[in-house]
């Protein structure tokens, strides 16, 4: 079910909750009323509800779950990148793992935290994207790889499993992590966890540069 409040008082920065559990919305929604800066505007329970209450609704950040039904996280929030490029995407999750909060990051997100958080922090967090900040959770901020550098230039390109090289394929053809994973059964999350060791291992910070440094050495057709 998704609930849109369109004029939040002067002011307010408007916040997008979607998370696929009630009870979890209406937490966040009574930790947001303790800062008079912040209105809840709209709720969503999945990521198709996303997708369409953006469509007809204004945010000023989208405070994303990474588990709801209808797409992996990843490939949501990449979607609301794609579509919505104005509005800063922070992550909420259960998982605080580092290859994923990279990849998360990697898609556009600008955000990246834990549901063991306090409402201190989460607010904090908030306000850091809201900002025009990158935030990522501190507990795993310090695994967090720095971005690999643009290029290998001059090095020998690394070889690459026969898994790694058909999912850099599938890539390179532009599907969403999910139908690879359809295809190749395999969880997105696996998939994702390809592409991330993909860009390490090519030292590329980015997909398009990815798929880009793959055609020109010849690593897809």
């Amino acid at each position: 079910m998704t609930r849109t409040q369109t004029s939040p008082p002067p002011g307010r920065h408007r916040i997008l909750v979607a998370d696929d559990h009630g009870l979890v919305r209406a937490g966040i929604r009574r930790v947001f009323a303790l800062d008079d800066s912040l209105e809840v505007v709209g709720e969503a329970g999945s990521a198709g509800e996303v997708l369409a209450w953006l469509a007809r609704s204004v945010a000023d950040l989208a405070l994303l779950d990474l588990s709801m039904p209808g797409c992996s996280g990843i490939d949501l929030v990449a979607r609301v990148v794609a579509a919505h490029p104005a509005i800063p995407i922070l992550v909420i999750t259960m998982s605080a793992d580092d290859g994923l909060a990279r990849s998360t990051l990697d898609e556009g997100a600008r955000g990246f935290i834990s549901k063991d958080c306090g409402p201190r922090q989460l607010l904090e967090a908030v306000h850091h994207v809201l900002a025009g900040n990158i935030y990522v959770d501190p507990r795993i901020d310090r695994t967090v790889p720095e971005p690999a550098p643009a290029s290998l230039a001059g090095q020998q390109v690394p070889r690459l499993s026969g898994r790694e090289r058909q999912v850099l394929a599938e890539l390179a053809r532009g599907k969403p992590l999910i139908d690879i994973g359809a295809e190749m059964k395999l969880a997105s999350s696996t998939v994702s966890t390809y592409k991330s060791r993909l860009m390490e291992k090519l030292g590329q910070p980015s997909l398009s540069e990815l798929v880009r440094y793959a055609v020109r050495h010849g690593l897809v057709d």
